[in-house]
């Protein structure tokens, strides 16, 4: 990846927003995705079309941000498709990639497998302890520090609207934590070995899922790693893109009765 911008000066003009852009996706993004969350939460207690709403919130926002930066990179004259992944991969993966990607692969089908088995009903199903009697639900509510099964689609028409999310997550989610990203870090830095752009592209990203509380921080930023590695090692969005869309759609093969009621749907505080 020898094209990456080498100084802010190959932004020419778009310097600035680049930078903005950027600084946003670290710090501000993981505060809209905490306010939009916990308002979505709120909704889900009355509003039955509360997921099919947040869902088109999250593709509006998603879409304008890959856009905005799309513009950002037009008017930056020094970096081209190249510099921020915008080609066919230059190379296969090298063996750890390929070995980590494969790891991955193996746990989509794994924990995919798992959910279609009632995985989650299970760990929703409360302990029973003397004097304690079970809840008088039909279902279980979800797992403690997993709120965001509540985002999972329980509909028809939530899942065609969550496929489009999926998708569009690992377009536009690579293009901004990856080409995008890691382009403007490098032009900030003046250059950085490949471990550092991983670490840095994991830290942003485990961020920016925030509001999944700290079991989603660590997993969204190991995920964030592995993308970066994917990217870095080929020197194209395209693997990247692909696993991401893969890990999120698979959610699309879990029955919604496999699915626990999330707490905030039965209008109860998480924990009650």
């Amino acid at each position: 990846m020898s094209d990456l911008p080498a100084s802010l000066a190959d932004f020419g003009p778009a310097a600035l927003a680049a930078v903005v852009v950027a600084g946003y996706l670290v710090v501000g993004e993981p505060v809209v995705g905490h306010v939009l969350h916990r308002r979505f939460e709120g909704r889900l207690r009355s509003d039955p079309g509360a997921r099919r709403s947040f869902y088109r919130r999250l593709l509006v926002l998603e879409w304008g941000l890959a856009v905005l930066t799309f513009v950002v990179w037009l008017f930056a004259p020094g970096v081209d498709g190249g510099a921020v992944g915008l080609r066919w991969p230059q190379e296969w993966p090298g063996p750890v990639t390929a070995f980590v990607v494969v790891v991955v692969l193996l746990f989509v089908v794994a924990s995919t497998r798992q959910l279609r088995a009632g995985a989650l009903l299970e760990m929703a199903r409360p302990a029973r302890r003397p004097g304690h009697s079970p809840p008088a639900h039909g279902r279980h509510a979800e797992p403690p520090g997993q709120s965001t099964l509540a985002l999972l689609p329980r509909t028809d028409e939530e899942r065609r609207l969550f496929t489009v999310v999926g998708i569009t997550a690992g377009v536009c989610e690579e293009w901004l934590y990856r080409g995008f990203f890691l382009a403007v870090v490098l032009a900030v830095v003046g250059g950085a070995p490949s471990f550092v752009l991983v670490t840095v592209a994991a830290v942003a990203f485990g961020l920016a899922h925030a509001y999944q509380g700290r079991a989603g921080i660590v997993l969204t930023g190991v995920l964030g790693g592995v993308m970066a590695l994917l990217y870095v090692d080929t020197g194209s969005l395209l693997l990247p893109v692909l696993l991401h869309a893969l890990i999120d759609l698979r959610f699309l093969l879990v029955p919604a009765s496999a699915l626990p009621v999330s707490v905030h749907e039965r209008g109860e505080a998480p924990g009650g």
